[in-house]
């Protein structure tokens, strides 16, 4: 199961009832936070999250409005006493901007990781899957990311039966470790059906449409996307600031297919969002317009 909440929905500026862009993804007991603008804390905790189990931070992208919250988030991580290393993963320049953005947050209890993204496309495994970082097109270097959890097969007790598997290394076998112990070698394809389908969110922001996004999100249990500008007059400036149209947000989803989609990082200027959700359902139906707090329990597939 992954937990998802979109702490902050606001692009360039906060707004009173709207924070800066962050997005927070708890599974395992591990806590993932993309981005983290200004007032990340104060939606963390509106929305019952916390910063101290965030364990990865990803950014997008080094523009204010996606990382000025950091300074903030890391001197609360280090009076709640944290020991455990937190790993930042960002475009390269990474080390960089968060050590000028550390100049009031020298000292700290824990060691910061990093992983600067220079390819165009980068997997980071986690514990049970892995984070996808894609480039996207803004003007200037930015990624979008994905989050995949597999799913095993099935154990098949049958079959650990039928090749004398002595019980007490089930469970090892189900958790994928290959046993040679008392002379005999098990592995865990001899108990196990083929994998099921897993879960995937991916989430991409400060960009134009580009066939890179339609690739990560084909088939997203939820596709995260920006949605700068509702109004059709407002396409110009959406082209010359490479940034996405709600319509176009919706047409990658069409064509990519995810079970839902959410748009994010609305414009200042856009006070209310829901007027311009009717045109983007024409195109893909299952579509919300995002709000701060809006949250989603993701659950592996019955079957």
């Amino acid at each position: 199961m992954l937990d998802v909440c979109l702490l902050g929905t606001g692009g360039m500026m906060p707004l009173p009832k709207r924070f800066l862009t962050a997005l927070q993804v708890r599974y395992n007991g591990l806590s993932i936070l993309i981005d983290c603008g200004e007032g990340t804390q104060v939606a963390q905790r509106a929305a019952g999250f916390s910063a101290n189990p965030v364990g990865i931070m990803c950014f997008t992208h080094y523009h204010a409005d996606h990382i000025s919250g950091l300074p903030g988030m890391l001197l609360n991580m280090g009076n709640a006493e944290r020991t455990e290393p937190l790993l930042m993963i960002g475009p390269k320049g990474l080390e960089r901007v968060v050590s000028a953005l550390r100049v009031i947050a020298p000292e700290l209890p824990f060691e910061i990781r990093f992983h600067e993204l220079t390819e165009a496309e980068e997997s980071i495994p986690l514990e049970g899957g892995r984070i996808i970082a894609f480039k996207v097109n803004h003007n200037v270097t930015c990624y979008g990311y994905s989050i995949e959890i597999d799913r095993l097969g099935r154990f098949d007790a049958a079959a650990a039966k039928a090749a004398g598997i002595p019980l007490k290394y089930w469970n090892r076998l189900q958790h994928g470790e290959t046993i040679d112990e008392d002379g005999q070698h098990y592995t865990p394809d001899m108990v196990m059906g083929p994998a099921r389908r897993g879960l995937k969110v991916t989430y991409c922001t400060d960009t134009r449409p580009t066939e890179s996004i339609v690739k990560h999100a084909g088939g997203a249990d939820l596709f995260i996307c920006e949605g700068m500008y509702g109004e059709a007059d407002k396409l110009p400036k959406a082209k010359e600031h490479k940034h996405m149209m709600f319509c176009e947000a919706a047409r990658i989803a069409a064509q990519a297919q995810p079970k839902e989609l959410w748009l994010t990082h609305f414009s200042p200027a856009l006070f209310k969002a829901e007027p311009y959700m009717d045109e983007v359902r024409r195109i893909f139906p299952n579509a919300y317009a995002g709000k701060d707090g809006k949250c989603a329990e993701l659950k592996f597939d019955e079957a």
